[in-house]
């Protein structure tokens, strides 16, 4: 008996994937990533990655069996909270802070969610990574603003606007484009924060 056959295939597999570094792993889904923005979810394929990072198809197939399990993959290594460590003492300093932040990615993410739009509605494995990466840990984050905003008193507790906050700033951030072609920027986000969500809240807009 071989060695390899000793250790079973889920050794072999694991061997298999560590050859993979860390740096070539992020290599490969930054470039699918990137691939989804510019051609759509549909144009990319495991063969054109392949090429773009000159690496083997087989390489890929290795470690994730298809697309879908790709991207899923891709999706929950680039999750980061944009939004962590935004905390002012003042929540509505805390909103505008948080829509700087997310005008200062929307672009890229705005157009990745826009590009898989399709694709997470029949892939429920792709729809749960692209929560997990882009969606979930931003409305914690939120989240936890709205409660210190109400523990400060600034809010009362209750009040009917706390759980439409997330979707507001999410709403804005997806319908810009659909509406006048351009991404909401930080100095939009800012202004329609000012415009829509503090008054909504019962807080003051600034000068």
């Amino acid at each position: 008996m071989t060695s390899q056959a000793a250790d079973g295939p889920e050794t072999v597999a694991a061997s298999r994937r560590s050859k993979i570094t860390p740096e070539r792993e992020r290599e490969f889904f930054d470039a699918v990533l990137d691939q989804i923005r510019e051609c759509g979810y549909d144009s990319v394929t495991m063969e054109g990655v392949a090429a773009s990072t000159r690496c083997s198809k087989s390489t890929l197939y290795r470690q994730w069996k298809n697309k879908p399990q790709f991207v899923a993959a891709a999706l929950r290594a680039s999750r980061r909270v944009r939004f962590a460590g935004i905390d002012t003492g003042s929540l509505a300093e805390d909103l505008r802070q948080a829509a700087r932040a997310a005008g200062d990615w929307s672009g890229k993410d705005t157009r990745l969610l826009q590009a898989l739009g399709p694709a997470v509605t029949s892939d429920q494995e792709l729809a749960q990574a692209l929560r997990e990466a882009l969606v979930h840990p931003e409305i914690a984050a939120l989240e936890e603003m709205l409660a210190r905003g109400v523990a400060r008193g600034e809010v009362p507790e209750g009040h009917a606007a706390l759980e439409y906050v997330p979707a507001m700033m999410f709403g804005v951030l997806r319908v810009r484009p659909v509406l006048n072609g351009q991404y909401a920027d930080a100095d939009y986000l800012v202004r329609f924060v000012e415009a829509v969500v503090l008054p909504a809240l019962g807080l003051a807009a600034g000068p």
